[in-house]
């Protein structure tokens, strides 16, 4: 089992998804740059886990 996400983290990845996903890639160290880049997020931690959550989706869809 997992980590599960909060709702806050799943909200803000599909925002991002919907309004930013072709730029977004299945590489972790690349999407931390792009959420930094259209979000607000404060916290080192939880841009982390969005863009962690974001390369998730991303790999999914593949």
């Amino acid at each position: 089992m997992g980590r599960i996400k909060t709702t806050f983290i799943k909200r803000k990845t599909k925002e991002l998804l919907k309004m930013h996903g072709e730029h977004f890639t299945t590489e972790f160290s690349k999407n931390k740059e792009i959420t930094n880049k259209y979000t607000e997020i404060q916290s080192k931690k939880l841009r982390n886990i969005v863009a962690g959550y974001m390369t998730r989706l991303k790999r999914q869809e593949h």
